[in-house]
């Protein structure tokens, strides 16, 4: 049967440790210079809808390293952009490659690609969840500190598909997730009802950090909310992590963000610039894990 992973909870949690203690080891063999072609003559597909730094650059760097290839395909590249049903083209580009990533806005179309694909498929982010992303946050905590089981994980801001991979990540790796978002702005009442025992939703952001072994957060106007920017600038008042709000948390939690980043909204330039900050490494393990990923669904 073939492996898709389309959110974090499709891995049981010693697949998911296993995927991670490979990418550490794959770390070090890629800073060691010691190559590794295990997927040498496989192709991996790219579909985006939307432009992508870093999701683009780790999945085709990964690829290279690993001695296979990667086809990057846009909307306008394929004929998913001109009305071609996308089980359709799940049937003919899944015949034609050895995996497909997939980073578009809908999480539903994944789901049809997944369902009507013979190879692996790979969720790289959609407007629900960003499992890819949650494996490096993963990883790069277990790199300093082990296990984050029984830890407290505090998710400062909008509670969209970060917040709520991250309620996902809570039940699979056995953390607590104290979440703060302004009023309007929580994750889907579906998310809340579902992941209820393995989050808290805190009314203040103090409340939220006390005791945190981690801080994250994200933007608060991702792509496609541009003409919300404003707005959201006055709502998300007081939700910036600063020094202050890291003072709350235990004193050698570190501090994530998924990146890009917008010094002096989200968080302060003191903080994602300053020795807490884990995310030049958070950002350069997506190349990793997702390398150890592909040879997890290929089998390799």
């Amino acid at each position: 049967m073939t492996k898709h992973f389309i959110n974090i909870e499709d891995l049981s949690i010693s697949d998911l440790d296993q995927v991670i203690d490979k990418a550490i080891e794959l770390k070090h063999q890629h800073i060691s210079g010691k190559l590794n072609k295990s997927l040498e003559n496989k192709t991996l597909a790219m579909i985006f809808d939307k432009p992508s730094t870093r999701t683009r650059v780790s999945f085709e760097a990964g690829m290279t390293q690993l001695g296979g290839h990667s086809l990057f395909l846009s909307e306008n590249d394929i004929q998913i952009g001109r009305g071609e049903p996308l089980a359709d083209s799940a049937i003919v580009i899944s015949s034609m490659v050895d995996a497909v990533m997939l980073r578009v806005s809908s999480h539903e179309d994944i789901n049809v690609f997944a369902n009507n694909s013979n190879v692996p498929v790979i969720n790289a982010l959609s407007d629900e969840s960003h499992p890819c992303q949650l494996l490096a946050d993963m990883m790069t905590y277990k790199e300093i500190y082990g296990s984050i089981k029984g830890k407290n994980v505090a998710w400062i801001g909008d509670g969209n598909n970060m917040c709520q991979t991250y309620m996902q990540s809570a039940k699979v790796f056995g953390f607590m997730l104290n979440i703060a978002s302004p009023q309007g702005y929580l994750p889907s009442e579906a998310f809340i009802e579902k992941y209820r025992k393995h989050i808290n939703i805190c009314g203040t952001v103090e409340e939220a950090c006390s005791g945190a072994d981690l801080v994250v957060t994200d933007v608060w106007s991702g792509m496609g909310q541009e003409d919300e920017k404003h707005k959201r600038e006055l709502d998300f008042e007081g939700f910036q992590v600063n020094n202050k709000l890291m003072s709350l948390a235990n004193k050698d939690a570190p501090f994530m963000h998924c990146l890009p980043a917008h010094r002096g909204e989200e968080v302060s330039a003191e903080v994602i610039d300053g020795e807490r900050s884990l995310v030049w490494q958070e950002a350069e393990n997506r190349l990793h894990v997702q390398k150890s990923l592909l040879l997890f669904l290929l089998n390799k």
